[in-house]
């Protein structure tokens, strides 16, 4: 039992590491990022201000995931 409950918490913990990953790369750098991908710069200020938002609550909340899953397998690996 203890080896299938971790192998699940490893699987979450993958595919959190490669959300956080995407999302990171989403956000906008110096300029650009996901604000810019859609629909330019300054036409669409209202629309990609709520999407960086969101990008930003979305990647907190996956690596709280990872975070959480890392110290769970610490845990269970012991």
């Amino acid at each position: 039992m203890r080896s299938v409950i971790v192998l699940i918490t490893l699987v979450i913990n993958v595919l959190s590491l490669i959300g956080m990953v995407v999302g990171v790369l989403l956000h906008s750098g110096r300029g650009g990022g996901l604000s810019d991908m859609f629909g330019g710069g300054g036409a669409t200020a209202l629309g990609s201000a709520a999407a960086e938002r969101n990008l930003n609550r979305i990647t907190g909340a996956i690596s709280l995931v990872w975070l959480f899953t890392v110290v769970a397998l610490g845990m269970f690996l012991v």
